[in-house]
């Protein structure tokens, strides 16, 4: 294959001095390294500044037949198989406050070719009181809109200042493709960096999105959604089962416990960690593609850090990100599926088959590590200071879409058998007064005084604001929309049980219309979409109206924009504005 950069630059991580710089190559090359100039130089002046980058591999990034990719060293798949990539990342240091300056890197290839970028901008973390316009967005999956939807962004908003990202970057994480050159061209950094090449085809016309040059010049800040989150290691399964197969770590933690001599007979820490990760899930290709700022585990004698949730001050923001999320199941209950509410029938006598239906990767219950770490964040004088304060978590505290039932709490495991004491079924109940995001987590966030919290997870756009004044906003809709259920539409809930029957479900758990957590959706402001009946509907919900929201900072506001894909030449259209601060 061409040597080649196998991304543009993007921007991780900045501080009051620097900003980190990160780019991806598919050789290991030499000499790796980024440079800038100064403050509105020409454009053809000389960029007199260089910083060395460091270099590794990732670890986990593989291809497999159901890889959309065209490369001479994939073709014809019979089974997963690695695929390596070099991350390369440069500090770019002693930034003078408030100014961009021109940038671009360069790396040398085994055959002495010097490869170089284009030129872009950076800049140091912004100063408080300077205007920001920050881009929300969320589960670009690798969908149909994204490129359009990020098109549209840079026409319209022109360039960003930052990226908030709420979660499912991409489908399958440790599938390299889909993060860097998929076929169809919506891989994740080519719609982030204007180098998409998606065609969306309405009644016969076609039309190409090239996405949006943006993380080129804006750092982005991601959430670990489920999306994020790689399954059971396997060499050679294919990547989704692969992604599909995470168990609880404490169902890893009592098989290891039972083997351990065979496993570990050293006693080894790090090999018992790893063996643990493989066999439960690992976040580990996401973390190993972002620069986060480090977060101190709150437990004594414990000196782990963590990058999976993190707070940093950005201009007049102060950005909380939460690692709120967990394994999708389906909803089907036919006796065939591994499902949120039922263990596959076939799988009832081999647990090691057993999916434990949706459960919580990282726990946000009160008293659980990151609900102190939280409970410590809110209390600091960088959150109280901030004039805006935001949380970032992917799974939605408030919302009309699919994704809030059943209700965000470890599921309990319900043993149906026959008379003779054969197991006839497992499954699982989810009780919605043990909901740890309204249980634990609302509170604690509006009693801290949170301005905005931000989510996806359901494809949608709405928002909802608390009797405290703490507003929610979900701002997902790139295509794929699990629809809407409010009114007239009905969410898909488990049947029922009736009295003294064995097999149903506790009805009160699971609600089909409306938030399941209790607020009213807010009908947009300026524009609202229209029901058949000419009524404005309080929500976005469909794979050809693509969503996105700016936060402007220097305004106090949020505003909410759509397009038309069927409607190539059409504008961008305002539909929603709020203020933070009202």
């Amino acid at each position: 294959m061409e040597s080649r950069l196998l991304t543009d630059p993007f921007l991780q991580y900045p501080t009051a001095t620097t900003v980190r710089v990160v780019w991806f190559t598919e050789f290991p090359g030499q000499q790796h390294q980024v440079s800038w100039g100064e403050p509105g130089q020409a454009g053809d002046a000389p960029l007199i500044h260089q910083a060395m980058a460091t270099t590794q591999v990732l670890g986990r990034t593989r291809e497999d037949p159901r890889s959309q990719l065209d490369h001479p060293d994939f073709v014809n798949l019979s089974h997963t198989v690695r695929r390596p990539i070099w991350r390369h990342e440069a500090v770019v240091s002693d930034l003078p406050p408030g100014q961009r300056l021109p940038y671009r890197v360069s790396s040398l290839t085994e055959d002495g070719t010097w490869l170089h970028s284009r030129g872009f901008t950076l800049a140091a973390a912004p100063l408080p009181g300077q205007p920001l316009k920050i881009l929300l967005t969320s589960d670009h999956q690798n969908m149909p809109m994204v490129a359009a939807n990020l098109q549209k962004v840079q026409e319209t908003i022109g360039q960003v200042d930052g990226i908030f990202f709420a979660g499912d970057l991409v489908n399958v994480p440790d599938r390299a493709s889909e993060w860097f050159d998929d076929r169809r061209g919506n891989g994740f950094f080519p719609c982030l960096q204007g180098h998409a090449s998606y065609d969306l085809d309405h009644n016969n016309h076609n039309t190409c999105y090239q996405g949006g040059e943006l993380i080129q010049h804006a750092p982005l800040f991601p959430a670990i959604g489920n999306h994020e989150v790689m399954g059971r290691f396997s060499a050679t399964a294919p990547l989704k089962h692969q992604f599909n197969d995470a168990i609880p770590q404490a169902i890893a933690e009592a098989v290891y416990d039972y083997h351990t001599g065979l496993y570990n007979p050293s006693r080894d820490d790090s090999l018992h960690h790893q063996w643990i990760k493989d066999n439960s899930f690992n976040t580990d290709t996401y973390e190993a593609l972002f620069t986060l700022p480090a977060s101190q585990v709150p437990q004594p004698n414990r000196t782990d850090t963590t990058s999976r949730y993190y707070a940093i001050t950005f201009g007049d923001i102060r950005l909380v990100t939460l690692y709120v999320t967990q394994i999708w199941r389906p909803y089907d209950l036919s006796p065939t599926v591994r499902g949120r509410y039922q263990e596959r029938e076939a799988d009832l006598n081999t647990p090691h088959l057993w999916g434990h239906g949706q459960h919580i990767f990282e726990p946000i219950a009160q008293g659980s590590e990151q609900y102190q770490w939280l409970e410590q964040e809110l209390a600091s004088d960088a959150f109280r200071q901030a004039k805006y304060n935001v949380v970032m978590l992917h799974h939605p505290p408030h919302t009309l879409g699919d994704n809030s039932v059943p209700a965000f709490t470890n599921p309990v495991a319900v043993q149906d058998r026959y008379p003779d004491g054969r197991l006839q079924a497992i499954r699982y109940e989810y009780p919605l007064d043990q909901d740890y995001i309204a249980r634990d987590l609302i509170p604690l966030l509006e009693q801290a005084g949170v301005d905005l919290v931000f989510y996806g997870h359901s494809h949608l756009w709405n928002r909802f604001v608390s009797p405290t004044g703490t507003h929610y906003l979900e701002t997902s809709n790139v295509g794929n929309s699990y629809g809407a259920f409010w009114r007239d539409q009905s969410r898909p809930v488990p049947p029922a049980k009736a009295a003294d029957a064995m097999g149903g479900f506790t009805a009160d758990y699971y609600v089909a219309q409306g938030d399941p957590n209790g607020l009213e959706p807010v009908v947009p402001t300026l524009a609202p979409l229209l029901d058949d009946d000419g009524q404005p509907l309080p929500y976005v919900a469909s794979n050809d109206i693509t969503v996105f929201s700016i936060f402007n900072t220097g305004q106090g506001t949020i505003s909410s924009y759509y397009f038309d894909t069927r409607q190539p030449e059409s504008a961008v259209v305002k539909f929603d504005e709020f203020s933070l601060k009202d």
